[in-house]
């Protein structure tokens, strides 16, 4: 089938030879129901039960990066405390993956916010360790004036940036049994961050533990839909930045917000498992009226 589709020459050249390389050669990777993806130096991920071909754009330029970062950042930093009023329990998707989550193992937070999850695990008689990491340092004053024990810690940190290598995870390296990255991956532009920062997920977990994550498919809901603003609103435009990402406003005050979403799909997130290192064991939506607001997964770390 793969011969049948049109590609570009340089990645035809590499499907023929379907080199098997972490090292900025193409390869070729077979993932579930009928798709296949192709590795570094890009991403190129074909669905051929949908006949669809999607490139993502693995250089997006440093200011883009930075502008979309700052978007977020500031976002978070004006109106944490509105957002923390949104957010006084779990999604039921993520209730579902929390209720998995065994009372005694060492569990890591990403994008924690106000210490929603943390709280859910404490309800449930959680008796091992967590820690949380956000970059909002609002949310993490709401986190910690949950005052839920010293076995929950929350750290300030950029998940953006390199925070695996940073000294307090690097004391972690392959030591913690549970990862938890719900709606927080979609908040992080460009394939290169994206990447980079699963992979420092991966680091300290066990080999065998455990990864859950969520992301938006706001696109499901029309009123979510309807928060799409145009790119020019941020000062950028369609070309700037990679396909399936979306500006969303904020409309809980009377200064309103805007946030940068990636839209992920199943195909593209088992693309970024694999690279990272991780097995897909489970993916399901959940959420919202009709149950498809969000896309979770169940990862295992190879």
């Amino acid at each position: 089938m793969a011969s049948n589709t049109s590609m570009p020459s340089r990645t035809a050249s590499s499907a023929r030879r379907a080199v098997a390389s972490r090292s900025g050669e193409w390869r070729l990777v077979a993932c579930q129901d009928g798709v296949w993806a192709w590795g570094r130096p890009g991403v190129l991920v074909m669905n051929f039960c949908r006949a669809r071909l999607t490139l993502y754009n693995e250089a997006m330029k440093s200011e883009v990066v930075s502008r979309l970062l700052e978007l977020n950042r500031l976002f978070y930093q004006t109106h944490a405390g509105a957002f923390s009023a949104t957010r006084g329990r779990v999604n039921p998707g993520v209730a579902l993956l929390l209720a998995r989550v065994p009372s005694d193992v060492r569990v890591l937070d990403l994008g924690c916010g106000n210490g929603s999850a943390a709280a859910f695990l404490n309800e449930q008689g959680f008796a091992g360790e967590y820690l949380g990491l956000d970059a909002s340092a609002g949310l993490l004053e709401a986190a910690r004036a949950r005052g839920l024990g010293e076995r929950y810690r929350f750290l300030q940190a950029d998940l953006s940036q390199d925070w695996g290598n940073n000294l307090e995870m690097r004391n972690e390296k392959g030591k913690l049994d549970v990862g938890l990255c719900f709606a927080t991956l979609h908040h992080i532009p460009g394939q290169a961050l994206r990447l980079t920062m699963l992979q420092g997920a991966r680091a300290v977990l066990k080999p065998g533990g455990l990864f859950f994550l969520s992301n938006w498919q706001f696109l499901n809901s029309p009123k979510l839909a309807g928060r799409v603003q145009p790119w020019a609103a941020a000062g950028l435009d369609d070309a700037d930045v990679d396909e399936n990402d979306y500006l969303l406003d904020w409309r809980a005050e009377e200064t309103p917000g805007l946030r940068y979403v990636h839209l992920f799909d199943e195909a593209e997130l088992a693309a970024l498992a694999e690279e990272a290192g991780f097995r897909v064991v489970e993916t399901f939506t959940a959420d919202g009226e009709t149950g498809d607001l969000g896309l979770y997964g169940v990862w295992q770390a190879s």
